[in-house]
């Protein structure tokens, strides 16, 4: 069974509803129709239902809940709660309003911070800055965690790695050149996504150019001192650095290299110390290994909001939208 497959079928059993707001986006509306056909989670669109089964051409979302925002029975309400959420901003209440009714974006958050939706999927019609902007106004980051990451899940052929073959890479698609604090929070919400989503312990190494003191340098440093931030927070998280790629991963050389260690050798986690060695590490991995990259998934919201590229297929979208079920657990 696939990795995806297996998300789905955690999802059915979590029975959670996700909102897919680029309602008239013939991707969105191919992935709904198979989400409800598989039945791992609930879907609600947003819009006018007349053109949205127009625009669903044959799919079948006869299943999902539609909101309309321009005739929703909750929206003084939802308006009330945004300007208040936004008044220090120089939001008044009609504009509050205009702006849930307009924009499907900031209507479908409101209804994850309302209960009404479990997460938000998005961004195949949609900059990543126009999803997270009212994700972070409205829902802001979880608690503890002070920054918005993202993570690959990559699911290699040789299963002799990570866990049995998947290990999580991060940050990969966010965070440009994170301070040791914003490191720190990388490592501890990428481990709780892995131990959410794969179901197993996470075992977290720290990369570096360096194993263990080799070399010295501030880059270095940063990593270090990301390591102990992360240790004095999660003290019985399994986490170790600096350590080099092969070190993390490969039993023989952390023989060598990082002796008593609990995490060389057996890494189902990578943190990477910037986003070029982030994206390019997955990348490289993805082409030369053949290897699935699932993502970039979002994570350190209070609660689940995905962006999705606008590239995506309509699989893509309902992969997404499996994560992210499991994710609001």
């Amino acid at each position: 069974m696939s990795f995806i497959a297996k998300i789905k079928e955690r999802a059915k059993i979590a029975g959670k509803t996700v909102v897919l707001p680029e309602s008239y986006e013939a991707r969105n509306l191919e992935a709904a129709a198979q989400i409800l056909k598989e039945g791992f989670a609930k879907i609600i669109l947003i819009g006018e239902r007349s053109k949205i089964e127009e625009a669903a051409d044959g799919n079948d979302v006869s299943g999902a809940t539609i909101i309309d925002p321009s005739s929703y029975e909750r929206m003084d309400e939802f308006a009330e709660k945004l300007f208040e959420m936004r008044r220090s901003k120089g939001m008044d209440k009609e504009e509050a309003r205009r702006l849930l009714v307009k924009d499907a974006l900031y209507f479908g958050v409101m209804l994850v911070k309302e209960g009404v939706a479990d997460g938000m999927v998005a961004g195949a019609a949609n900059l990543t800055a126009d999803v997270l902007r009212p994700s972070l106004q409205i829902l802001k980051t979880a608690p503890g965690i002070g920054i918005v990451s993202s993570f690959f899940v990559m699911v290699l052929p040789d299963s002799s790695f990570g866990e049995d073959g998947v290990i999580m890479f991060s940050d990969c698609g966010l965070v440009q050149n994170p301070n040791p604090s914003e490191l720190a929070a990388i490592a501890q919400s990428t481990a709780v996504s892995f131990e959410q989503l794969v179901g197993k312990q996470a075992r977290v190494a720290m990369l570096s150019h360096s194993t263990k003191g080799s070399a010295k340098h501030a880059d270095v440093d940063k990593v270090l001192e990301a390591l102990r931030i992360v240790k004095e927070a999660a003290p019985s998280l399994l986490i170790d650095g600096e350590l080099q790629l092969d070190a993390a991963i490969i039993p023989k050389v952390a023989a060598s290299k990082a002796k008593g260690s609990d995490v060389a050798g057996a890494a189902n986690v990578l943190i990477f110390p910037d986003l070029d060695a982030g994206n390019i590490g997955y990348k490289l991995v993805e082409r030369l290994a053949k290897a699935e990259a699932i993502g970039p998934i979002t994570q350190g919201i209070a609660k689940p909001v995905n962006d999705l590229s606008r590239g995506c297929s309509a699989s893509d979208i309902v992969g997404a939208v499996a994560i992210t079920a499991l994710q609001a657990r």
